[in-house]
């Protein structure tokens, strides 16, 4: 029997070291893996919030027989729901896998996710031209456990500025902060997209883009990866198929909305912006196209591992974890 291009997932599991054989695909090998496969349903304030809208338009078809069940719950409990059990794959980036991997949870990464699309916002009458200006004052982010303040911590310190040591901060989530700031509490709100946009469109200013003060500072062209789908090893290395079926799926929505930014547009409600809010809803096709993972593969890889690195030089880390936290996953060509 020939083997698909989903069962690669095994040979490449195996070059990864998860010592998984090749499984063709069969009628009988799907039907040994997970067919319902609890994730997390991401609430509006983040770009994740059009996954669950755009892979149901897909139609049953593209599921290839897998029901996705949609949990609902706040960034801050998504970690907790995993570790629980309630949910099978959640989304996590590159310290918070070693974190984890380091208290005994062996997660992998195995899909695209988002790239990283955390700004740094500042009222439109502000003094301040980049983020290292804001020393000594106050500024509202997200929880000091988020990836996005991990990320935003190390890009920071590339440029010799401990945003700990040198700012005070009160941690959030996005709609907390985006009031804080409204109200002239902060001087400076350091959130996600679409809040950036929200507050652009209300005539503050971006002094900063983590994703790409990451790439100056490294001098890299890839994007910065915040997140990817992640799972158990061992529930990836039980359900090879499933979990390729799953990464192919983000990877396509992905890929739509790079090529179609107006599908953000079309999607503003389920991202969280109402429609009376017609310049920040301008915004979003040039603002969050680019914050869509499309491709796993060395390049996203490379970039995870030097997070890593960076990670551990600031402390961050204490060590990497004793295997690859990602997985090879083939993709359809786009």
């Amino acid at each position: 029997m020939p083997i698909s291009r989903r069962a690669l997932l095994g040979s490449a599991l195996a070059t990864a070291g998860a010592m998984v054989p090749v499984l063709p695909r069969s009628a009988a090998a799907d039907a040994a893996q997970s067919k319902v496969v609890r994730i997390p349903d991401v609430l509006p304030g983040n770009v994740g919030a059009v996954w669950r809208s755009l892979i149901t338009k897909l139609g049953r078809e593209a599921l290839g027989g897998i029901e996705l069940e949609w949990v609902g719950g706040n960034p801050g409990q998504t970690q907790n729901q995993f570790l629980a059990g309630a949910i099978d794959i959640t989304f996590s980036g590159s310290v918070g896998t070693v974190e984890l991997n380091a208290r005994g949870s062996d997660l992998v990464l195995f899909g695209p996710g988002s790239n990283n699309h955390i700004r740094w916002i500042v009222r439109g009458d502000s003094p301040y031209r980049k983020p290292e200006d804001l020393k000594g004052k106050r500024i509202a982010t997200l929880s000091e456990t988020s990836e996005q303040f991990k990320q935003t911590r190390i890009v920071a310190a590339l440029s010799g500025f401990d945003i700990k040591r040198d700012l005070e901060i009160v941690f959030g989530p996005p709609t907390v902060n985006y009031a804080l700031f409204a109200r002239g509490d902060v001087e400076a709100a350091v959130v996600p997209e679409p809040t950036a946009s929200r507050l652009l469109a209300q005539g503050a200013r971006e002094i900063g883009h983590v994703g790409k003060l990451w790439q100056e500072a490294t001098g890299s062209s890839a994007p910065a990866i915040l997140v990817g789908l992640a799972a158990r090893r061992s529930w990836v290395e039980a359900n090879p198929h499933t979990a390729t079926r799953i990464a192919d799926l983000f990877a396509t929505v992905n890929r739509k909305v790079n090529e179609r930014p107006a599908l953000l547009v079309e999607a503003h409600d389920v991202l969280g912006i109402p429609s009376t809010e017609k310049a920040t809803i301008e915004l979003l096709p040039g603002r969050l196209a680019d914050a869509y993972t499309t491709g796993w593969d060395r390049t996203v890889f490379q970039v995870l591992d030097r997070q890593i690195d960076e990670a551990i030089k600031l402390g961050l880390l204490a060590g990497k974890s004793p295997r690859p936290i990602y997985l090879p996953t083939q993709l359809t060509p786009a």
